[in-house]
């Protein structure tokens, strides 16, 4: 494989894994309401960088699944629509991260493993 077909493929399964790492991660920051603007400031604050080409797709998707509710406000003479979670969010949030715990579990569990018999056939355990 080309240094260049690596690289695109890297990307694409980077874009989906990060996907739905998007999706909880939002879900949880809302939580606590936010606007756009400040729910972005949060999630990069923590370390998840998220593009408002994103970002605004996806709060309206999860507005339209139910999942989140908003409310247009007026803050420092400016219209702003506040996101909250809903209390199906609520729910869907919890099984999402019980699911990503599991998951997040196995994984290390398999790379463990990986890790145990690296060292095994290196030699250096028995």
């Amino acid at each position: 494989m080309s240094p260049t077909a690596q690289t695109q493929l890297f990307d694409s399964l980077r874009l989906e894994l990060r996907r739905g790492c998007l999706v909880v991660a939002v879900l949880a920051q809302l939580r606590q309401e936010h606007y756009g603007y400040t729910l972005r400031k949060s999630l990069v604050e923590a370390g998840l960088e998220i593009e408002e080409s994103t970002l605004y797709p996806l709060l309206r998707r999860l507005e339209t699944q139910g999942l989140l509710t908003s409310q247009w406000r007026e803050e420092d003479k400016r219209n702003k629509r506040f996101y909250r979670l809903s209390p199906v969010g609520e729910v869907v949030l919890g099984q999402l991260l019980d699911e990503w715990r599991g998951i997040n579990r196995a994984v290390e569990r398999i790379l463990g493993a990986e890790t145990s018999h690296e060292r095994t056939t290196d030699g250096e355990e028995s």
